[in-house]
């Protein structure tokens, strides 16, 4: 049994993780503080003796009396409407202090630690598709660049914690992830496009819908960041994380339409600025690496997601 703490563990991503690492007979101290993360995602957890929640904002230092053998830093708004409106100025906070006061914390209980970085740190890449030695086209002062620089800053961070503090990190890049517990009003295309299509409303495509995603089910993505949380002290990473089927965004509402029997209609507004127009990921070092890959095509993904939003999508309403 080990005792894990997970950063953003009410979240989409940090909820099923919680739940996996669990279910594995682990020890999990799940952090959030609801910023963006729903408790629904883990209500069913708190009753176990192996889970506990502390509601703490990663932005100011957290002290823990329990020796602590990992921690998952998922913690961060991830929600294009989050980080590009109100929430601009905390994503970056969360990003750079938050990821120094982990690794301070990483580095007191001699703990192993994985950065959830992403796709975006690539912005809207020249290179296609991308790999990890690929630097990116990031717009630095854009309505994008709390997320997509705080992210780049948060890498910084962790590799000079490994080169002069000596603290075993990890680095993921996670591209495009959907499945159970996504924020039905998080603003990410799967859950749009869902609940539009249940509810019977215009599906919005921002742009003609030629844009391009590469999108990973959830479980195929902890799958791997479990393996790379658990490999060796030598590898650190960048790596990255994603399914490299790609998809247009008009392609992914066709589909949705389709599998729900929707009558919703396509409707189109104008793009987002520095909207990346394509994004794919080169996961050929998780292939070498690891022998993974993701194990669960976009259309069974889909049937379980909108299973998932059919069940919830009156409680979402109220």
């Amino acid at each position: 049994m080990k005792t894990i703490l997970i950063t953003g563990g009410s979240g989409f991503l940090g909820s099923n993780l919680c739940a996996r690492l669990l279910d594995e007979g682990n020890k999990i101290i799940c952090v959030d503080n609801n910023y963006t993360g729903r408790m629904e995602n883990i209500n069913h957890l708190l009753s176990h003796p192996n889970f506990t929640f502390i509601k703490h904002d990663i932005c100011e230092p957290l002290k823990l009396t329990q020796k602590l053998d990992q921690i998952y830093n998922l913690a961060c708004p991830a929600s294009p409407p989050a980080y590009q409106g109100n929430h601009a100025i905390k994503t970056t906070k969360t990003s750079v202090y938050g990821a120094i006061n982990m690794l301070e914390l990483a580095k007191e209980h001699k703990a192993t630690i994985l950065q959830a970085s992403t796709s975006e740190i690539y912005g809207d890449p020249l290179v296609h598709p991308q790999n990890e030695d690929y630097r990116g086209n990031v717009n630095p002062i854009g309505i994008r660049a709390c997320y997509d620089e705080g992210k780049r800053c948060a890498e910084s961070l962790f590799f000079d914690y490994h080169r002069h503090e000596n603290v075993d990190i990890k680095v993921i890049r996670i591209f495009n992830t959907y499945g159970p517990n996504m924020d039905p009003n998080d603003g990410r295309v799967v859950s749009n496009f869902i609940c539009q299509a249940l509810s019977g409303k215009d599906i919005t495509i921002y742009g003609d819908g030629s844009q391009t995603r590469s999108f990973c089910y959830v479980d195929d993505l902890i799958d791997i960041i479990i393996k790379v949380m658990n490999s060796s002290r030598d590898f650190q990473g960048p790596i990255n994380t994603g399914n490299p089927g790609e998809f247009t965004i008009r392609e992914l509402a066709q589909k949705i339409i389709e599998k729900t029997n929707s009558k919703s209609k396509i409707i189109h507004k104008d793009l987002p600025l520095d909207d990346p127009t394509q994004r794919r990921p080169d996961i050929t070092l998780a292939k070498d690496k690891f022998n993974w890959e993701p194990k669960i095509n976009l259309d069974e993904g889909l049937d379980k997601t909108i299973e998932y939003f059919k069940k919830n999508i009156n409680r979402f309403k109220g």
